[in-house]
């Protein structure tokens, strides 16, 4: 029943036992049931498909980001730079790697950008997690990325004076 909370794609990166205290956590502080679904109600083709996809974005961007991806693709503009008195120069030799990088860069930014989201909305949880277990902390700002921007910058103002003040009466003593 807890396990049910967290999708399949999480159960594998997570220690079971971590898991299961992971999704205790979360009915204690926001009262789930066991026929809520946090998802959106999703279908479970839908969860596993949204899993296998996220799985994959991951892998990739890891795979897109490492020094094999570059010399892969720096020995393949060296190739096609090579091949062009071959094809004479052509319009069609152009427009293989124009084509080609095209789609790659169109793939690989919704690839980066799905990871990126899911690195960041972790990120928040955690230091949200770390807000609310410090007891001098404000836990009015947990969930900060869910505010308005004059909300946001009425923080960043009174954070501002804080530190103002902050360095003033450092400076003092």
């Amino acid at each position: 029943m807890v396990s049910a909370l967290l999708p399949r794609c999480c159960m594998k990166i997570a220690i079971p036992a971590l898991a299961a205290d992971m999704a205790r956590r979360m009915m204690d502080t926001r009262h789930v049931t066991a026929s809520d679904d946090s998802s959106g109600c999703r279908q479970p083709w839908q969860k596993r498909i949204l899993c296998w996809f996220s799985d994959f974005a991951g892998k990739s961007a890891l795979v897109i980001g490492s020094a094999s991806a570059f010399v892969v693709a720096t020995l393949s503009v060296i190739i096609w730079a090579a091949t062009g008195p071959l094809f004479h120069y052509s319009d069609s030799w152009q427009l293989v790697v124009n084509t080609g990088t095209t789609l790659v860069t169109f793939l690989a930014v919704f690839l980066i950008q799905h990871s990126q989201n899911r690195d960041g909305k972790a990120i928040q949880l955690k230091l949200d997690e770390l807000i609310r277990s410090t007891e001098s902390a404000r836990n009015m700002l947990i969930d900060l990325e869910n505010c308005t921007d004059e909300e946001m910058e009425q923080l960043q103002k009174e954070f501002a004076r804080r530190r103002k003040s902050d360095a003033i009466s450092s400076s003092a003593q």
